[in-house]
């Protein structure tokens, strides 16, 4: 007689939460999308399919979309060879000092792709203040060779490489030992054990990364801008980029058609790493037998020298070359003791009042951000697991959008919303909010999809339990929920920071005066031909992630295990 009033009085509050968080969830997420659909079909007020069709058929639409899917596609190619490689013999292999290994490998990722070009550039070309110390120079009037398809190419395989290691690790983990040691009962043999056991195995957690990874490439603003546009070579985020700097009406509405060709194929590559991830569930996952471990034998020393030897060259080199750059007077200049100066650094960093700004805006955004996705996402992951409906079921089939598709479109879908409040003559273009919400929105999978699957190996009965003797709603997402998530919450939370903190694609086209990202800084200072400058920030930015990153990774054995996310 008592409990069942109680029971039923929770219902009720979660009800009422549970509608509030989806609610809230639902404007966070989808309403730019939708927002960003109406205004690609309906220019000028109505359905316009004539407009929609202009701006597909024109030439510069077809020459940027081909540039993107032959970039995007290649470089998706290099990401493979790299990762695959490293995947294979980390996960498989008794290989020394993995974990070193694994971190050096993640760095990349949590480096912008901005950084990631500017370093490049700087150990490349005539002006390389490296080439120049070390005299291999070319000489003056030599092209820069990044500047071209074949650079962006590289550079976006090298930027991703991360998302296939970690993609194909977890699924080369999945192959447990007994598999194996039937097909050396039957007489498979060296590469035949590989190409008929191992690979088969592994194939459809290396084609979801491969999707993945496509459509992280095909989004990507920072590399394509810093190396094609002086190239005169646009994709689709820098064609989407240079249309907006006229902004208008009718801008508004041809790069909202842009942004939906580019939304279009990245969902594509969003229902392949769907499917594949399906199949997965068909791997070996719940075996209790230990898991699949090759030895080396004498090749091991070699392959350690050769796998540390890729670290070097995609890693050190180019961060070598961008600290020579931010340590000489000039770009271009050698570096010597004679020559050796912090002006950069002292220009970039303290007398700068936009470097001191984007310091705060991109600290707080990436703090804040995480902290209201954590107060979103917990509660709403759990009542979903509790309580599914369609719409819940919906609504957790179409998140992922927003991570999905490049930033740059969910930035124009975010300029269709709140250029003008609704019932209001507000708007929050042009300040900090609009970054903030559209960070929200981008990284809400990213927090989300953790938490979920961390709430939905918890046995219910706990919080059933707590529920019958009459604790609150509220205490039992503080006693019970939050506890026993922490540690994905946590994971979340820290990816949330590290991707925000150096954010460009969202924010290129969100800043003004006032709201400049340490990404937007970067640019900005490189495009006006500021290399020492934009080199000494970008060293300071990879300094504070590498510091970030070095007290997670310290500190990991005293953390829950799944709190560090390149170590799940």
């Amino acid at each position: 007689m008592i409990k069942t009033p109680t029971y039923r009085s929770g219902s009720r509050s979660e009800d009422r939460l549970l509608s509030f968080v989806l609610m809230v969830a639902i404007v966070v997420t989808l309403a730019p999308v939708l927002r960003l659909s109406w205004e690609g079909f309906t220019a000028g007020g109505s359905l316009n399919f004539g407009f929609l069709g202009e701006v597909l058929l024109r030439d510069a639409t077809h020459n940027a979309l081909r540039h993107s899917l032959f970039t995007a596609g290649l470089g998706t190619c290099v990401s493979v060879l790299i990762g695959g490689i490293f995947a294979f013999l980390v996960a498989l292999t008794d290989l020394r000092r993995k974990g070193a290994l694994v971190f050096c490998l993640m760095i990349p990722m949590m480096i912008p792709p901005q950084i990631t070009a500017l370093s490049w550039t700087q150990i490349m070309g005539p002006s390389s203040v490296l080439l120049k110390t070390i005299g291999m120079a070319p000489p003056l009037g030599a092209p820069q060779p990044l500047y071209s398809p074949g650079g962006i190419i590289l550079l976006l395989g090298i930027q991703h490489t991360s998302i296939i290691f970690l993609t194909l690790r977890a699924g080369l983990r999945a192959i447990p030992q007994e598999v194996v040691e039937a097909a050396r009962i039957s007489g498979a043999r060296g590469l035949r054990l590989w190409w008929q056991i191992v690979l088969p195995l592994s194939l459809p957690s290396l084609a979801a990364g491969v999707a993945i990874t496509f459509v992280t490439a095909l989004g990507n603003f920072g590399i394509p801008a810093m190396l094609g546009i002086p190239a005169g070579y646009s994709t689709l985020p820098t064609l989407i980029y240079q249309r907006l700097s006229g902004l208008g009406t009718v801008v508004l509405a041809e790069v909202a058609v842009l942004a939906l060709l580019i939304g279009t194929v990245a969902v594509a590559g969003i229902l392949v790493q769907r499917f594949f991830q399906s199949r997965q569930r068909l791997h070996l996952v719940g075996s209790t037998s230990p898991a699949l471990f090759l030895p080396l034998g004498p090749a091991r020393p070699w392959v350690e020298a050769a796998l540390w030897l890729v670290i070097l060259i995609i890693l050190v080199l180019p961060m070598l070359g961008l600290l020579a750059t931010s340590l000489v007077p000039a770009y271009g200049v050698p570096l010597r003791l004679d020559t050796l100066s912090l002006g950069g650094w002292h220009e970039a960093l303290f007398r700068q009042p936009a470097t001191l700004r984007a310091f705060v805006n991109s600290g707080g955004l990436s703090i804040g951000a995480a902290l209201v996705l954590i107060l979103i996402c917990l509660p709403l992951a759990w009542l979903m697991q509790r309580k599914p409906n369609r719409l819940t079921r919906l609504f957790d089939s179409l998140l992922d959008l927003p991570y999905a598709l490049p930033g740059v479109v969910l930035a124009i879908a975010m300029i269709l919303l709140l250029i003008n409040l609704p019932f209001t003559e507000r708007t929050l273009y042009g300040t900090i909010w609009i970054i903030f919400f559209a960070y929200l929105a981008r990284f809400f999978a990213v927090m989300f999809r953790p938490v979920q699957a961390s709430l939905a190996q918890l046995d219910p009965a706990m919080d059933e339990a707590a529920q019958s003797v009459g604790a609150s709603l509220m205490r039992r997402l503080r006693d019970i929920i939050l506890p026993l998530s922490a540690p994905s919450a946590a994971a979340g939370a820290i990816l949330v920071f590290l991707t925000a903190f150096n954010e460009l694609t969202v924010s290129a086209l969100l800043w003004s005066s006032g709201t400049e990202t340490l990404g937007v800084v970067i640019f900005n200072l490189d495009d006006s031909g500021e290399t020492v400058m934009a080199s000494a920030v970008a060293m300071t930015i990879v300094f504070v992630v590498m510091a970030l990153m070095g007290v997670i990774q310290l500190t990991a054995r005293r953390l829950p295990k799944g709190v560090v996310p390149w170590q799940s």
